[in-house]
């Protein structure tokens, strides 16, 4: 047990972690995004996603879950930052260039989960606390999601501000996704180029559906 947390303590195991985490929460975010896109169905389906989402037995286990997930890969993430910029607290003599420097996502990585973070925390109070309608499709009244996000998306400040987070997450995704794989050992030259198409592909597929619902809602909806 001793060993098991010296290990968790090591670089190399606070690595494992943000990668184990952040891979968890990538799979999470694909997940929200494709129920979200029921909204284009019909209302009605998607107040019934959300419905039997909230009023499955498992689903507060299911929120504790994910929520230790984020802190985990947040804080340690974070940890790691830190320990890093100490270890060269003057930094370089000179600025890498070409293959070996720093590209800008790489670099930005705190500021995206920083954006992110607020992010999370405003969509909770926007959807999860916010305003509670009710509709009956027959079997009993349930929470009319749809008429709330409707009335969000109609805040172009809001749909504004929802885009540019969307954006900070595909980045982070890109970027966050190659890592971890290469944390696992999956980082050799005959197939780096197909995980980083991979990574990018997956980042596009999750903001991308993300960001066509405020668009649709805004531009399009005629409800």
């Amino acid at each position: 047990m001793k060993e098991k947390f010296s290990f968790l303590r090591s670089t190399i195991g606070r690595k494992q972690v943000v990668a184990l985490t952040g891979l968890g929460l990538s799979l999470f975010v694909l997940t929200h995004m494709a129920g979200n896109l029921l909204m284009f169905v019909s209302p009605q389906a998607y107040n019934e996603y959300g419905h039997a989402l909230v009023t499955n037995p498992l689903f507060i286990f299911a929120e504790l879950g994910l929520l230790a997930a984020f802190l985990f890969h947040a804080l340690v993430a974070i940890r790691l930052q830190i320990l890093n910029r100490s270890a060269r607290p003057n930094g370089y003599a000179v600025t890498a260039k070409g293959e070996k420097a720093t590209d800008p996502i790489s670099k930005t990585m705190a500021i995206q989960g920083l954006i992110i973070l607020v992010f999370v925390i405003l969509h909770l109070i926007k959807f999860k606390w916010g305003a509670h309608y009710t509709v009956d499709y027959g079997k009993g009244p349930i929470r009319d999601l749809h008429r709330l996000v409707v009335e969000v998306f109609a805040e172009p400040g809001y749909v504004a501000w929802y885009i540019l987070c969307l954006v900070a997450l595909g980045l982070h995704l890109s970027h966050g996704i190659k890592s971890a794989l290469q944390t696992f050992g999956l980082h050799h030259p005959a197939y780096q180029c197909r995980i980083k198409l991979l990574a990018i592909g997956y980042a596009v597929a999750v903001a991308g559906g993300f960001i066509a619902q405020p668009i649709y809602m805004f531009f399009f909806f005629k409800g």
